[in-house]
């Protein structure tokens, strides 16, 4: 598998990242053991996942595995850390305490000595950003963090925080961000790839088959084994099931058709190579969903059909991007 720079740092990592949201709930530990595998025997190095998956499950069956059956080595390791506000003297959220709480927690249950890649989970509007970026420059010096990103920021938020860092005199500073970006969700182009090309970020998409959508299963219904037939994620797959979302999904589909591959490859194909990005971070139900991902990698989108895909999942632009 190919590696790309992540931002403007010397950290270069897989140009697809293997996500573990369900780990420890859903995906239990023969499966998630046989994905990790995968992952690494076809090159893969990054591998996110974040302390409120399954309340902290997914970090501790990721840090077993990690012992167990993939050298910690070989592993480029990203975990984010909580954003929900909680009860307490911390207050939960961005605050300087509840981070560094944070952090001692994911090291424990990950059982290692340093993350690889740290990302803020959210922006916490409640706390000030120099409380956040301090203590981030506390882990960083401290080494337990090697390198910094942020998740689901807006475009003024990246900004901010990455001139921030840049005025301090950071060392380390933000090197990537975590958003939604696919076909289907393509909201991120208005400011936050902006914003991240111009302070040197790398953008690593979430969902980057638009929830399971540009698979193309949902096209004739909901199968009894997907997400979408699923009461914990009925709603979250539900928000691109539209009428747009149908035709983009047609367009996919006759494009995989012609270069002879599946939709869920050229899907994927398509978000790994737009500007800034990074890698896509893939989630699998089982090994076999894996391996389709996995499959894009020998996918080469032919400008025409890239072309055709941009203007069938073109958004609106307006005041003041275009002015």
């Amino acid at each position: 598998m190919e590696l790309r720079a992540l931002g403007g740092s010397g950290l270069r990592v897989s140009r697809m990242a293997l996500g573990t949201m369900t780990w420890g709930g859903e995906t239990d530990a023969e499966e998630a053991a046989d994905q990790l595998v995968a992952f690494r025997e076809a090159g893969g190095t990054l591998v996110d996942t974040a302390d409120v998956y399954n309340d902290g499950a997914c970090e501790e069956m990721l840090g077993t595995l990690l012992r167990d059956v993939v050298p910690r080595e070989e592993i480029v390791l990203a975990t984010k850390a909580v954003a929900r506000r909680s009860e307490g003297p911390f207050g939960g959220g961005a605050s300087r305490g509840a981070l560094l709480t944070a952090l001692e927690g994911s090291l424990r249950r990950l059982g290692t000595d340093h993350i690889d890649l740290w990302q803020l989970h959210a922006w916490d509007g409640s706390v000030p950003v120099e409380e956040t970026l301090g203590a981030v420059d506390t882990a960083l010096s401290s080494g337990k963090v090697r390198y910094v990103g942020v998740s689901n920021y807006t475009g003024w938020q990246l900004a901010t925080a990455a001139q921030r860092q840049r005025t301090a005199g950071q060392a380390n500073p933000i090197v990537s961000t975590q958003v939604e970006y696919s076909l289907l969700e393509r909201g991120v182009e208005r400011e936050v790839i902006a914003a991240a090309e111009h302070h040197g970020i790398g953008v690593l998409p979430w969902a980057p088959l638009g929830r399971g959508v540009l698979t193309g299963k949902y096209r004739s219904g909901t199968p009894s084994d997907s997400r979408g037939a699923s009461s914990r994620y009925a709603a979250y797959v539900e928000h691109h099931r539209t009428e747009r979302a149908a035709r983009v999904v047609q367009a996919v589909s006759t494009a995989a058709d012609g270069l002879g591959t599946s939709p869920l490859a050229v899907a994927l194909a398509w978000v790994r190579d737009r500007p800034q990005v990074v890698a896509p971070v893939v989630g699998a139900r089982d090994t076999g969903q894996l391996h389709g991902s996995l499959r894009a990698e020998e996918i080469v989108l032919p400008p025409e059909i890239t072309s055709a895909l941009d203007d069938i999942s073109a958004i609106d632009f307006g005041y003041p991007e275009r002015y």
